[in-house]
Formats: C-alpha cells, structure tokens, sequence
C-alpha cells in the first residue's frame, strides 16, 4: 500500500476487478458490517469485518530483491514476449 490508512501495508491481491479499477487485498481496508437477525428464532446479530476494494492506484508490486515496493517496467525480451522489470532492482517480476 503507498496510500491511504494502511499505508505501508504488505499483502497479497485476493482479487482484481480490471473493469473498476479495483483489487481487493486480504488485510487491508477492512470494515465492520452489522447485521441483523433475520429469523424470528435467532437472538442474536452479528457484526462482520469484510475487506473492501480499493483502487489500483494505491498499490504496488513487491521488489523480489529489496522487499520493498517498485514502480513496473517493460522489456521485450530475445523471444518477443513483454516481461515486467522492477524498477529499483532490475528484477524480473513475473
């Protein structure tokens, strides 16, 4: 994370929703949700923490070699396939 609350935060990306601009990150952005009992039987409600999107924007891949977070380039290498570098160390990401 390079923004925002949990800033500093390293995690993995659980989900990506390309369409939005979102990815959905374990551990960070979590809410508390309270729900309700629904059935007449049920005493009690609960209350949930969810993880919510955040865009994409705030995000950054790990550097394999400094462990810490790295802008993307691309090279395309002998074969003619593109490879993402990191730009801090020169490490293949992919």
């Amino acid at each position: 994370m390079i923004s925002g609350k949990d800033k500093g935060t390293t995690s993995t990306v659980a989900e990506v929703f390309p369409s939005e601009d979102r990815v959905l990150v374990d551990n960070v952005n979590v809410q508390k949700r309270h729900r309700k009992p629904r059935r007449q039987g049920e005493k009690h409600g609960q209350i949930i923490e969810k993880a919510f999107p955040i865009h994409i924007s705030n995000v950054q891949p790990v550097d394999p070699k400094t462990g810490k977070g790295t802008r993307v380039r691309y090279e395309v290498g002998k074969d003619g396939k593109k490879v993402r570098i990191a730009s801090r160390s020169g490490a293949k990401l992919d």
